[in-house]
């Protein structure tokens, strides 16, 4: 399956399970990898046969500066139901939310997940 990678996305939001963290906030950076069947736009050249990612730039933006949660577990599930709500073409998903600054004592570069999703068939 080909593959669409948007690496980076950096917002600042007020998730957390800490009352400070939304309060005062922090960045979230947020990367995808997105399973699409890319044979038609790789020889069309046509936008509709793929996934337009700067729509999905201003999705993912939009959802992290949202309604706060306190799991970016959450965060990355919310993400990923609204990315196959909207785009057909996606099979599978891979979300990854790095917090580069979470509040935790100690020596480390970020703390992040991935939350892998697979859409379901519509026939069985």
């Amino acid at each position: 399956m080909d593959k669409i990678h948007i690496n980076g996305i950096k917002t600042y939001a007020y998730h957390g399970a800490i009352q400070e963290e939304r309060v005062l906030g922090q960045y979230f950076i947020t990367d995808l990898v997105l399973h699409v069947d890319l044979t038609d736009a790789s020889q069309t050249d046509d936008l509709t046969a793929t996934v337009h990612y700067g729509e999905v730039y201003n999705l993912v933006e939009e959802i992290v500066k949202g309604e706060p949660v306190s799991l970016i577990e959450r965060l990355a599930g919310k993400i990923n139901a609204a990315l196959f709500d909207r785009y057909d073409k996606i099979v599978e998903i891979e979300t990854t939310i790095t917090k580069p600054n979470p509040p935790i004592d100690g020596n480390y570069e970020s703390v992040a997940i991935t939350l892998h999703g697979k859409r379901e068939s519509s026939w069985q």
